[in-house]
């Protein structure tokens, strides 16, 4: 079961937000889902499907998901999971060629400040 911090949140289709991933669990709110408040800084609002391209990009970029951290009971992540990105590194990643696909359903709307929907629909998951 998810607790929601906004059980009003939509995706970036105009829908209810759906949990981006429980297994492993990701959103800035370590719920299951991408969304965002006014203590989310990162805009963790992008649920995407981990790459090993991209995975070692973030990991080039000073954020490293793939390794394991016990003490934050993090598993690190590996190509094939779902995660929570910030909205400015998924565009980063954009722009280098690299960004993971987007799950539209399990993406909140505040995306769409950062990225048109139409790169995103471009960059979905199949």
């Amino acid at each position: 079961m998810t607790t929601r911090y906004d059980d009003t949140a939509k995706n970036v289709l105009g829908q209810e937000l759906k949990p981006c991933s429980l297994d492993p669990v990701t959103g800035f709110y370590r719920n299951g889902c991408c969304e965002t408040g006014p203590h989310d800084l990162g805009l963790h609002t992008v649920c995407a499907v981990m790459t090993d391209e991209f995975l070692a990009f973030s990991k080039a970029a000073g954020n490293d998901l793939s390794t394991p951290r016990p003490d934050y009971a993090f598993q690190g992540l590996v190509s094939g999971d779902r995660w929570c990105l910030c909205a400015g590194r998924w565009k980063e990643a954009l722009d280098a060629g690299v960004a993971p696909p987007v799950v539209l359903e399990a993406s909140h709307e505040e995306m769409l400040a950062v990225v048109p929907l139409g790169v995103l629909k471009d960059n979905a998951a199949a």
